[in-house]
């Protein structure tokens, strides 16, 4: 019986096409690949009318966020909402930027911020807005260059000299960036040519009670009630082109905005998702999801569990606290919470399973077909792992506990790496100044005493059984009768770099000399033995298993394609732009448990508890509830909050536009349910759902909670 269920399944497995739901499509492959299938499904444009290179098209309003340094590496989406370069994206992509504008005084985590005025728009220097103009193959020029006989080292090489070569053509004689990114893993490479914006400024965004309710307590999960939403402004130089920040600047004017229905959506209208998704791994063996599930995920998720017990305790100690650390606890929580939902979902979902009868097919199918080139594949891809699994958990501890655990660490490590130039920098003074300016915005946000306890935990948490000794740094084994509290006290005591002043005082002083003094702090050699054991013992093996997986991934990837031509197979996600597209619609997420697909204010009022934070409402949100002033922005006669749909999303997407059937921006991408977030690994319609804020909901906000009118007048709103 057995038998004949996994022939079954590997039938089913190879004969059907991805489910319409599923995918993150490249835009202009859309009319060869899935504009016929999305018009089926209800959308009423175009494929020209989403990605055109020779008019304006949507791909003109959405705008990757990124970062100086590495502007196509983008961290959200954010879309263009009027013709003056107002952008909306989440409350989460700019609250880096909110709490480095806050202070005690003014504390715009706390109360919100909206400027009244261009002039008070907040600058924010570093980070980017990537605006696509084309996109183009270039698989064929890559190839040309490459041959079977090179290592996966030389073929790399090779790769990054022609994509470098074929940028720089690109772009020659244009205030153009060009970037090649490998697709179907490193199959076929692709071109993107962008306009980069350098000026960014914060225009608005509402309290954290409001942008983040639910803190993290509700992060990852369905029903969601949060408005999670911020508006920034993208500026130019007096001839609409990107410009360094200047207050000379103007907002930027440009060729498509997407206009704002005020209209609503019902369970089962069409959507689409159009952003920057950030990773996903959809064609992972068996081997790879039985690791991440089984040992990578698993000690993640027990290192930021004992992290975050310790920052939670501090926040709900002082509220200065609170500000420092709000940012650090989300950025550490967000992953964590992922892991256990990706874990569960590929439980639920018998992945490594399934990935498992599809690779017996598959060798099934290279036997019959004398495919050599396959046979004897995932017998290696076996080996290898078995071979990873000791050096992957030591490089997790390395960075999870080591060199990301105590902040103190990843300090001294950053000054280090910034002190190998002293000697090269002409301007030594200069040198100095940018170090202090690095010290001196550390400590803005940094408290000791919640780094020593941090490193108490992480010290201990190093002490673990299932890490053999050669993987525990020399300078943490050797810590006497494993006395962590006392060792901890000792090193934060005699450290300079838990000592802002003393810091400052030695980049004074800086010289040959002094930075060999830094080779005795307790600190810095804690993170020099992580990062020796890191460099000598961990790096080396780990990193050549994962060049021979990346030749592996390749040869695998083709093979599937190869055996399974009448499947339309999508890239995984790579930062760069992509449309989703599915529907509105609830899910089933437990045994009589069903998710209707929409939350209102109603539900905000219902969560509401002023003893517990991320639940606390604000006064002027319950007026307006209390007497039913919503404006223009009802379903139903309540305020629609957030809806649910069936939209392939991973990180990355965070603020990307969720357009209806007519491009028409209906609500932001903020989130995942926490049931279906092993979709970067494997997509399931019956349970995957991206979520998003009803731009009803920041209509009201902006006009009824914040007054801010003017905003709403900017943009084109269809009623």
């Amino acid at each position: 019986m057995r038998k004949i269920t996994l022939c079954f399944l590997a039938f089913i497995l190879i004969a059907l096409p991805g489910f319409a739901d599923e995918g993150m499509w490249i835009p202009m492959l859309l009319k060869k690949y899935n504009i016929e299938d999305m018009q089926k499904t209800g959308f009423k444009l175009t494929a020209e009318d989403i990605y055109d290179i020779n008019q304006a098209s949507l791909k003109d309003a959405v705008v990757g966020l990124g970062r100086e340094g590495s502007p196509f590496q983008h961290f959200c989406t954010a879309e263009i909402v009027s013709d003056q370069g107002l952008m909306i994206t989440n409350h989460h992509c700019a609250f880096g930027m909110i709490q480095a504008h806050s202070s005690l005084e003014h504390n715009y985590l706390r109360d919100g911020f909206w400027a009244k005025s261009l002039q008070e728009e907040l600058m924010n220097p570093g980070t980017t807005a990537s605006i696509l103009v084309r996109m183009e193959d270039v698989t064929d020029k890559i190839n040309a260059a490459l041959n079977d006989n090179m290592s996966e080292q030389e073929r790399a090489e090779k790769v990054k000299e022609i994509s470098r070569k074929l940028e720089a053509e690109a772009v020659k004689g244009t205030n153009l960036q060009a970037n090649i990114k490998p697709y179907f893993n490193g199959n076929q490479y692709f071109m993107s040519i962008f306009k980069i914006f350098r000026d960014v400024r914060l225009v608005g965004a509402p309290n954290s009670a409001i942008g983040k309710f639910g803190g993290d307590t509700d992060n990852w999960t369905w029903p969601r009630h949060t408005g999670d939403f911020s508006v920034l402004r993208i500026y130019a130089g007096p001839d609409n082109e990107p410009a360094a920040v200047s207050p000379n600047n103007v907002p930027y004017k440009p060729a498509k905005f997407f206009k704002v229905s005020a209209r609503g959506v019902k369970e089962g209208d069409f959507t689409m998702v159009f952003g920057y998704p950030g990773t996903t791994n959809e064609y992972l063996t068996s081997y790879a999801i039985d690791q991440i599930a089984n040992v990578e995920d698993p000690h993640k998720i027990k290192i930021r569990t004992a992290k975050l017990d310790v920052i939670n305790a501090a926040m709900e100690s002082d509220e200065l606290l609170r500000i420092k650390y709000a940012a650090k606890a989300a950025n550490v929580a967000n992953a964590w919470k992922k892991w256990q939902g990706e874990i569960k979902g590929l439980d639920r979902f018998n992945t490594a399973d399934n990935k498992r009868v599809l690779e017996q097919n598959f060798n099934q199918w290279a036997q019959a077909n004398g495919k050599s080139q396959y046979i004897g594949l995932t017998d290696r891809y076996k080996e290898l792992y078995a071979a990873r699994e000791e050096y992957i958990l030591a490089a997790a501890y390395a960075m999870e506990a080591g060199l990301n655990g105590a902040e103190v660490i990843g300090l001294a490590r950053n000054i280090k790496g910034a002190l190998e130039y002293f000697d090269k920098a002409e301007d030594k003074d200069k040198f100095k100044q940018t170090i202090k300016d690095y010290v001196t915005s550390f400590y803005k946000d940094y408290d000791p005493a919640t780094d020593e306890r941090i490193l108490v935990e992480m010290l201990k948490l190093y002490n673990n059984k299932d890490l053999g000794e050669q993987w525990i740094p020399g300078v943490i084994r050797d810590i006497k009768g494993n006395n962590y509290e006392r060792h901890a006290a000792d090193v934060f005591k005699k450290s300079i770099f838990t000592h802002e002043e003393r810091l400052l005082a030695f980049v004074d002083k800086l010289n040959a000399k002094t930075v060999k003094k830094l080779e005795k702090d307790p600190i810095y050699q804690m993170m020099e033995g992580i990062q020796n054991l890191r460099s000598e013992k961990i790096n080396p093996e780990l990193s050549r298993i994962e060049r021979e997986l990346v030749t592996l991934n390749r040869l695998w990837m083709a093979g599937l394609m190869e055996m399974q031509p009448d499947k339309v197979f999508y890239p995984d996600a790579n930062s760069t732009l992509r449309i989703a597209y599915g529907k509105v619609s609830g899910y089933k997420a437990l045994d009589a448990v069903y998710y209707t697909p929409y939350t209102t204010l109603k539900g905000i009022m219902e969560k509401d508890n002023p003893n517990i934070y991320d639940y606390d409402v604000p006064q002027k949100l319950r007026d307006l509830y209390k007497n039913r002033d919503f404006g223009p922005y009802t379903q139903d006669g309540e305020v629609p909050v957030c809806f649910i749909a069936t939209n392939h999303t991973t990180g990355g997407n965070s603020g990307s536009p969720v357009l209806d059937a007519e491009g028409n921006l209906i609500g932001l991408n903020f989130d995942r349910a926490w049931e279906g977030v092993m979709s970067d690994m494997q997509y399931s319609p019956e349970i995957c759902r991206n979520i998003a804020v009803d731009i009803r909901f920041v209509l009201f906000i902006i006009d009824k909670y914040a007054g801010a009118k003017h905003l709403i007048e900017e943009m084109e709103i269809i009623r």
